[in-house]
């Protein structure tokens, strides 16, 4: 794992979020308020996920969204949460994927997914392998690793450079990245974005009943907080 890692983790976390387009520019909160809001005391166990897989899921999320940055990161947001309640429900189960062959691992992304595997296979599977690889690589499970090594690996299954047993390595990153994703901008309803700090670090309105009269005024703050489905506000 000597490969110079290519991630560059906040810009890979906002590029493809639907929330993109409210980036920091109509942010309204500073960032020593939103840390305010997220803690990473709120115990939490995982119902899907073993002691083994938690502590990937946990090392892969402090990588890729770090709380080295502006915003606030993916672990005191509550993301490894997020993905941990999403594997018990249908998403997990592979309820809205089609999951009969023929699978074309190689299909380009634009004929949409093309695997056997559900998400919940898909990280019980790509965890073993990916700590495997780190074994053998290292000698050390992923989340053991220094976050250098960590980033330099999570680079390497980007690119579907390491070899897996189970389901293609760039297939169960992209799985990871979109979850963390996911758990970052959802409503805390569901476990991650904690405190509403991801929206609060983007200027989000989050769940508001109007807010058309701030939809074309781009760059300018939107001066009210979020609100979440269950009508808890900033």
């Amino acid at each position: 794992m000597k490969t110079t890692s290519t991630i560059n983790r906040r810009n890979l976390l906002l590029g493809a979020s639907p929330t993109a387009a409210l980036m920091i520019v109509g942010a309204a909160t500073t960032d020593s308020a939103i840390a305010k809001t997220a803690t990473t005391t709120v115990d939490y166990v995982p119902t899907f996920f073993n002691a083994v897989e938690w502590s990937f899921i946990n090392a892969a999320v402090d990588r890729l969204i770090p709380s080295d940055g502006r915003g606030p990161g993916g672990l005191e947001t509550g993301v490894p949460e997020f993905m941990d309640r999403q594997m018990e429900l249908p998403y997990g189960h592979g309820a809205y994927f089609y999951l009969q062959g023929p699978f074309q691992p190689d299909a380009p992304a634009t004929l949409g997914y093309q695997l056997r595997y559900t998400p919940r296979e898909m990280y019980r599977s790509g965890i073993a392998a990916a700590n495997n690889a780190c074994r053998t690589a290292a000698g050390k499970a992923f989340a053991d690793l220094t976050p250098d090594e960590q980033d330099q690996f999570l680079a390497l299954l980007e690119k579907n450079q390491v070899q897996f047993s189970g389901p293609p390595a760039a297939a169960f990153f992209a799985q990871l990245l979109e979850n963390a994703r996911e758990g970052y901008f959802a409503d805390p309803l569901y476990g991650g974005n904690r405190g509403m700090a991801a929206w609060k670090w983007i200027g989000f309105p989050g769940a508001r009943a109007d807010f058309t009269d701030w939809i074309d005024q781009a760059g300018r703050k939107y001066p009210y907080g979020p609100v979440a489905i269950s009508g808890a506000r900033d």
